[in-house]
């Protein structure tokens, strides 16, 4: 193998793992979701920039509140799921940027002042943060059923702000009973990598 992380971690993120269409009934804690935050927050994104935001929607009536925004195809699963988060994008992220990247402390305004820009880095430094968090809630011997398939608007006005962009709804827990489709196929090396 020409891969140092052991056959069973490769299996237990990628080879193994699938997107969870259903969930047991068993509670995902506090302390799971801390771990997996504390684990994928050393991924790598320009600048050290942090944008990714959570919301745990833990409550019934949160939790009825965001399924009336989901497509009918996610309806169900999001309200039976153990625990449901909203990922999103901080637009305003840029204001840590002094703390998080001390060796670079003007990038916040030489980079960042003009809001377009943090826009378009917030939600591309968030949603590489949000492929993290997804490999996390699988290193903690979850699944997670990552879904976009929702009213983004509705999302936003019912739990976030105007400074944070909504970027995937994703449910957590232990995979229930028919909780994944077969594999579907992936392209091969040859079709994907070109060398220059």
């Amino acid at each position: 193998m020409s891969l140092v992380l052991d056959a069973a971690a490769q299996d237990l993120l990628f080879r193994e793992a699938h997107t969870a269409n259903t969930f047991t009934d068993e509670p995902v804690t506090e302390e799971q979701v801390q771990a997996i935050y504390d684990l994928v927050k050393h991924g790598p994104t320009a600048f050290n920039q942090t944008p990714l935001r959570i919301t745990l929607v833990r409550s019934a009536e949160a939790r009825e509140r965001l399924v009336k925004h989901m497509s009918e195809g996610n309806q169900a699963k999001t309200a039976t799921a153990p625990l449901v988060a909203i990922l999103s994008a901080d637009n305003e992220f840029h204001e840590e940027l002094p703390a998080l990247f001390p060796a670079f402390p003007q990038a916040k305004d030489l980079f960042f002042a003009e809001r377009p820009a943090r826009e378009s880095a917030a939600g591309m430094n968030a949603a590489l943060q949000a492929a993290y968090f997804i490999i996390g809630v699988r290193a903690a011997g979850l699944a997670a059923g990552p879904m976009t398939g929702f009213d983004f608007a509705g999302v936003q006005k019912e739990f976030l702000d105007g400074d944070h962009t909504p970027l995937m709804v994703v449910n957590i827990g232990k995979p229930g009973e028919g909780a994944s489709y077969p594999r579907s196929p992936r392209l091969e090396f040859d079709q994907v990598v070109t060398t220059v």
